[in-house]
């Protein structure tokens, strides 16, 4: 909290809006934000933006819900977000002239880099037109893959529940003859829930993330690999990131098409492998029972552990003491074991896993694969 605040709390109206995809802490960020703003402020008008952006747009209907401590009480116990989201831009003049009508003093944006790029447009069009509008982003991006962001809330609870899923797909694997579990886990451009799950339950014999291409056949290639350790120890556990393995299912002249954020539609690298290793191994005449598992939206849609629940509730209250204080166009974020406030441009998806670094290193040793399953 700064000793001088810019807004007086008898008239500041806030708004909060989450974007983009599902994560485990959503309505944590939402009812400290609540919290803080009504207690620790006595701010009493308190906006709820329903399905994201879209609800920043009025010809779209989607009237705000008020939130007060009442409201939001029992929302963690709750996954997903209680304001619903959606995916997709708005025109930035039409949402900011939507906000001063309603004379919101805040918004709280609550989303991953699209999200921040479009408050970063907000935080313009406010200065280009002189208004008292404080946007402060709250980043957010299970995959744990942002840039300067030591990790993003939700990454604790994703493992825990990823674990689970490695664990039952370990379970199949030695319950049958020549078992093969295979767990298809999220992580468009980097592995870090794939290796990091890898590194928790220590089950899994292959870990393929998008920092670490490989080939499918071939003396080095995986599915050779897989089958000496069938033949070895005659079950295996394979984990596989989203993102990996894209090059392997070249589209050719296709134009690879993207969602409404922009991103690119992924091809299913689970159902590839789990019908290449079937392939596989009918042709070299050896029986297997494969048991394919894909828990991505489980994961996404469950309330966040006690870990993620406290690190959500400061970064509420932190945005907060940062948007009273009349800060702007900036987001929190924890970096070096410390809250700072950072430029909205900085959250760009990127951080990747070092395939020499010391996580994937670790993962090699955990798993006994390859080092390299490259020609």
């Amino acid at each position: 909290p700064r000793e001088k605040i810019f807004f007086d709390p008898a008239t500041t109206r806030a708004a909060i809006v989450t974007c983009g995809g599902l994560c485990p802490g959503i309505n944590d960020v939402i009812r400290s934000l609540t919290m803080t703003l009504f207690y620790r402020y006595g701010v009493r008008q308190i906006l709820g933006i329903k399905y994201g952006l879209r609800g920043l747009n009025p010809t779209l209907g989607h009237k705000p819900i008020g939130l007060t401590p009442d409201f939001v009480k029992d929302i963690t116990h709750i996954g997903g977000s209680i304001l619903s989201s959606s995916r997709g831009p708005q025109d930035s003049d039409v949402m900011i002239d939507y906000l001063a009508d309603m004379k919101v003093s805040i918004l709280f944006c609550i989303g991953g880099d699209g999200t921040m790029r479009a408050a970063e447009k907000l935080t313009q069009t406010v200065t280009a037109r002189g208004l008292a509008m404080a946007v402060i982003g709250i980043p957010k991006t299970i995959d744990n893959d942002l840039s300067l962001i030591e990790k993003s809330f939700g990454f604790d609870t994703a493992i825990e529940k990823t674990v689970e899923a490695v664990r039952c797909a370990h379970v199949e694997a030695k319950g049958a003859h020549h078992g093969i579990g295979l767990v298809k886990i999220m992580g468009r451009e980097s592995g870090y829930i794939t290796a990091t799950a890898a590194l928790a339950q220590g089950d899994a014999n292959f870990v393929l993330i998008p920092e670490v291409p490989f080939d499918l056949d071939g003396e080095k290639g995986f599915l050779n690999a897989l089958k000496r350790r069938m033949e070895t120890r005659e079950h295996a556990v394979i984990l596989v990131a989203e993102g990996a393995g894209q090059e392997l299912m070249s589209q050719g002249s296709i134009q690879r098409q993207t969602d409404a954020s922009g991103n690119v539609r992924l091809q299913d690298i689970g159902l590839f492998l789990k019908k290449s290793i079937e392939e596989y191994f009918k042709k070299e005449n050896f029986e297997i029972n494969l048991k394919y598992i894909e828990p991505s939206y489980m994961i996404r849609s469950v309330p966040a552990n006690a870990s993620d629940s406290i690190y959500c509730s400061s970064l509420g209250q932190y945005s907060v003491h940062a948007a009273m204080a009349g800060k702007t166009g900036l987001l929190v974020a924890l970096r070096n074991d410390a809250y700072v406030h950072l430029p909205l441009s900085a959250v760009i998806s990127g951080r990747k896993i070092d395939p020499e670094g010391n996580v994937w290193l670790r993962v090699l040793e955990a798993t006994g694969q390859p080092a390299s399953m490259k020609a």
